[in-house]
């Protein structure tokens, strides 16, 4: 079994950053990519960001790229989220989740371990 516990979302004003964490624990060994996705209320559930097992490569949705960072500590079982420059419409439940391999995608349905989601709520 797998588990991913998600941390650091909050309250925050426009312009303002965050840094989720998220922690895996259980069956951790063997090579995995790792994303973040986001889901606000009444919209579908969209990627954020991925990365792979070594942290080489990385892949952004379209609306974050230049504000946002996913990094990994493999040593830590830890990925993180760098949030800069945040924005009202960057306000929902953000989930952490665990691909079924290492390659690099970015549809949710490649992911098969989640978390239980860490609010973000930007005001303007």
């Amino acid at each position: 079994q797998v588990q991913l516990v998600e941390s650091g979302g909050g309250l925050v004003q426009a312009g303002a950053s965050l840094r989720l964490s998220c922690v895996v624990s259980g069956r951790t060994a063997g090579y995995y990519t790792m994303g973040w996705f986001r889901q606000a209320p009444g919209k579908e559930r969209e990627i954020v960001a991925a990365i792979n097992w070594s942290g080489s490569a990385t892949n952004y949705g379209n609306s974050v790229k230049g504000r946002f960072t996913i990094s990994r500590d493999n040593g830590k079982n830890t990925v993180y989220l760098q949030m800069n420059s945040l924005k009202p419409e960057d306000t929902a439940v953000y989930y952490c989740a665990r691909s079924q391999d290492d390659i690099l995608r970015l549809s949710a349905s490649a992911y098969n371990y989640w978390g239980q989601g860490t609010q973000v709520t930007v005001s303007s």
